[in-house]
């Protein structure tokens, strides 16, 4: 079974096809063109540079909350 993992990031900047996403202070430059609608301030899921899901701000803090968990901050 092979298995894909997602980062949760916080789009900055969008010029599309391209958003500027931060993850937890790691700007990096990702794929927006297979989701709608991507303006700043949305969380995205991003594996391997596309963004695949966007999630809203509730969903967002608990993933960071238990991300926290798990590394122990």
């Amino acid at each position: 079974m092979k298995m894909c993992i997602a980062i949760l990031g916080r789009v900055e900047s969008v010029e599309s096809p391209f958003a500027i996403v931060d993850f937890s202070g790691a700007k990096k430059k990702v794929r927006i063109d297979l989701l709608e609608d991507v303006k700043p301030r949305d969380y995205v899921l991003v594996h391997v540079g596309f963004a695949i899901q966007k999630i809203d701000e509730e969903e967002a803090k608990k993933i960071e909350e238990m991300l926290a968990e798990i590394i122990g901050q």
